[in-house]
């Protein structure tokens, strides 16, 4: 399983084709993360201002048509993510087949990422 973060009004933009964040664009791939300890790091290091609900994609890797290829993070992991940590990165969109449940993140009064729960619907 992997894992992806995304403001559910992108996620459910264009319910009937392969999500593709604008990352696929800028850096030729999608940003994942490798378990929930490590996407909530991910979270609280960048999408604390993104547009809620955030919700988290949970991803067969097997179910991809894309590519999967774990990298080191450049430069460090973010702040919380452990040293060493590889990240999946999908080099394509992401196929809504894969998709085993979406999650969405809790936030405790100071605006920081603290779990996941199930999606309304997810």
């Amino acid at each position: 399983m992997i894992y992806h973060a995304v403001p559910l009004a992108d996620w459910s933009a264009d319910p009937d084709a392969p999500y593709a964040p604008s990352s696929l664009t800028k850096e030729g791939f999608v940003h994942c993360s490798p378990d929930e300890a490590t996407t909530l790091s991910v979270v609280n290091a960048f999408y604390r201002t993104a547009p809620r609900p955030l919700v988290v994609l949970c991803l067969d890797e097997s179910r991809l048509t894309s590519r999967v290829e774990w990298e080191a993070p450049t430069p460090v992991p973010p702040p919380g993510a452990p040293r060493g940590a590889r990240f999946p990165h999908v080099f394509g969109p992401l196929d809504r087949a894969a998709v085993e449940r979406v999650l969405e993140v809790e936030w405790d009064g100071a605006g920081r990422a603290v779990g996941l729960r199930p999606a309304v619907g997810g």
